[in-house]
C-alpha cells in the first residue's frame, strides 16, 4: 500500500453526530482564528489554508446517516472562526461589517472547503450505498429470492421427484 494510505489508516476514526461534527468544525476553526490572530496577526492565507483539512476531517469523521451535515456545518464554522482576524472596530456594527467583508473577501477559501468536505462526503455517500447494495444481493441469494425458475432455496436443484415450487 501507499505510506500516504497507511498514514490515513493510522487517524483515529471518530464518528460523530451531524450536530457534533458542527461544533467540532466551530471550535476547531475559532481556536485557530484567535491562534492565527495572536501568532501571525490575523492571517487569511493560514487561517484559509487551515480551513481545508478541517473540512476534510469534519466530513470524514461525521456518521454516515449525517453525511448531509458535513458540507453545511463547515462554512458555518468557517465564519465563526473568522471573527478574531476579521479585524472590526467601532462596536457591534463595525465588528459585523468586518465579518462580512472578511467572509466576502475570502469567499475562495469558503468555497473550496465546503467543495472539500462536500466531495468526500459525496464519496463516502456512494460507497456506503454500494455496500449496501452487496449485502442486499447477497441476501437475496442466500435466502433464495434471486434464485432462477426451477430451483430451490439458496439456488439449488430441487430433490428428485419433487416439483419446484412456484
Amino acid at each position: 500500500m501507499p505510506p500516504v494510505v497507511l498514514a490515513l489508516r493510522r487517524l483515529p476514526s471518530p464518528r460523530l453526530t451531524g450536530l457534533g461534527a458542527g461544533l467540532f468544525a466551530s471550535a476547531v476553526m475559532l481556536a485557530l482564528g484567535l491562534l492565527d490572530q495572536l501568532l501571525l496577526d490575523g492571517s487569511p492565507v493560514v487561517y484559509g489554508l487551515l480551513f481545508l483539512p478541517v473540512s476534510a476531517l469534519t466530513a470524514l469523521w461525521v456518521r454516515t446517516a449525517d453525511l448531509v451535515t458535513a458540507p453545511i456545518g463547515v462554512p458555518i464554522a468557517f465564519a465563526v472562526g473568522v471573527v478574531p482576524i476579521a479585524g472590526g472596530t467601532g462596536g457591534f456594527g463595525g465588528q459585523a461589517m468586518a465579518v462580512v467583508t472578511a467572509l466576502a473577501v475570502h469567499a475562495g477559501w469558503l468555497y473550496g472547503g465546503t467543495l472539500v468536505a462536500g466531495l468526500i462526503a459525496s464519496v463516502r455517500k456512494v460507497r456506503d450505498m454500494g455496500r449496501r447494495h452487496q449485502r442486499a444481493a447477497a441476501g437475496r441469494t442466500a435466502s433464495g429470492v434471486g434464485a432462477t425458475p426451477g430451483e430451490g432455496p439458496g439456488g439449488r436443484a430441487p430433490a428428485a421427484g419433487r416439483r419446484p415450487v412456484a
